[in-house]
């Protein structure tokens, strides 16, 4: 089993069993949003990272097993939060919509 989701991305060289990893695509309507901001915060809040969309509106953390918060800051949209929980061994998949 590759891992990789239909039109995701790739997860080659990356040792699943070993990571927690959160990734996902921001979509307004069924278009992917790039240059979009999507933060990683803690169970309290806190700011752990960011990273940008890519022009497929995909995005990617490797994250502690637990309880985060995705924040997604995209232009001409409303501040948009989504729970999710890493685990060790597996990817979680997560669709923002704006």
């Amino acid at each position: 089993m590759c891992g990789a989701t239909k039109g995701g991305l790739s997860l080659d060289g990356i040792d699943v069993a070993k990571e927690s990893v959160i990734q996902g695509q921001v979509l307004r309507g069924d278009e992917p949003v790039g240059n979009a901001y999507v933060r990683l915060l803690d169970r309290t809040g806190e700011f752990t990272a960011e990273v940008p969309t890519s022009a497929t509106g995909h995005f990617r953390f490797f994250a502690a097993p637990g309880e985060w918060t995705l924040r997604t800051l995209a232009p001409q949209a409303e501040t948009v939060d989504k729970q999710v929980v890493a685990q060790k061994g597996v990817v979680a998949e997560v669709a923002i919509p704006i």
